[in-house]
């Protein structure tokens, strides 16, 4: 008795250890493609607020009304940040760019001041901007309000369709771990039909032959979650080593968003699979044992 006591027990770690790993990896894909989704959508931010939209000034428009200008528009909830453009600073930055000075053979500064508005990436579409651009448009010794509207678009129109994508396979990745993990966790209940159905002919309550599979498939889960989450950390080390401007790009929210997800995903799944499991064997009928 003693001699099969300690082969059942080896059994159970065996199991237990090939669920362990099984969720690891499980948990690492889909850790992967969270991280992707995430820092996708904060790349795509990033992006979008490097999109400015440019006032060019009269050049009558007198200091008063431009420092008015200036706090109108910073107070403008699309409005990240706003820069004002001197005519003596753009000509500054224009001489730079041609090796020559065009005041030098026009006798005057052609280049006129501006405002440059950085947008908040909330507002950085077409939509958006068609809201309040007439606004500016309409403002007093404004000449021109310009942005570069294709580019937008078409960064606008990627970003969805990568977004879509990315989410599609985090659907079908979603999905695949469920069923993975489930078997994993069904093939370790398995081993123990004849114990679970023992326990309930001698009336053992649900809730108290759940318990042990219950806690567990918990432990299996945060030591998979916590396996998963130093992998992906290793790997997410060694990428910023072998590029480490990627560093700027990765938020912290991003971080948080995956390592959250990977824990949540490798508790609840397997808490749910072990308690959807141990009650199917439940309802088993005995026959059913033998064939299930």
């Amino acid at each position: 008795m003693a001699k099969k006591k300690k082969i059942n027990s080896g059994l159970t770690g065996i199991n237990a250890l090939t669920s362990c790993i099984s969720t690891t990896l499980m948990l690492v894909l889909l850790g992967m493609v969270i991280f992707f989704v995430s820092f996708a959508n904060d790349f795509s931010d990033n992006l979008r607020e490097n999109f400015n939209v440019t006032l060019i000034l009269d050049d009558e428009m007198t200091v008063k009304e431009t420092r008015a200008l200036e706090k109108e528009l910073s107070q403008m909830p699309a409005a990240r940040m706003v820069t004002y453009i001197s005519k003596e600073k753009a000509l500054k930055e224009q001489s730079e760019a041609l090796h020559s000075d065009p005041s030098e053979f026009m006798g005057v500064n052609p280049m006129p001041a501006s405002f440059e508005v950085h947008l908040r990436a909330a507002y950085a579409h077409p939509d958006s901007l068609a809201k309040f651009l007439p606004y500016l448009k309409a403002y007093p010794k404004v000449l021109e309000v310009s942005y570069p509207q294709q580019l937008l678009e078409s960064l606008n129109s990627n970003i969805r369709r990568i977004s879509t994508v990315l989410l599609c396979i985090a659907l079908l990745l979603s999905l695949v771990s469920f069923t993975l993990i489930n078997n994993t966790i069904q093939l370790s209940v398995y081993t123990h039909r004849f114990l679970i159905r023992t326990m309930n002919l001698v009336g053992a309550s649900w809730g108290f032959i759940r318990r042990p599979f219950m806690r567990q498939a918990f432990i299996i889960g945060i030591i998979s979650a916590i396996l998963a989450t130093a992998l992906l950390g290793g790997g997410l080390c060694a990428l910023v080593k072998y590029e480490p401007s990627l560093m700027e790009l990765i938020s912290v929210t991003t971080l948080a968003y995956t390592v959250g997800a990977i824990f949540a995903f490798g508790i609840l799944l397997t808490l749910f699979c072990a308690f959807v499991t141990v009650n199917r064997m439940l309802r088993l009928k005995e026959g059913q044992l033998y064939r299930y």
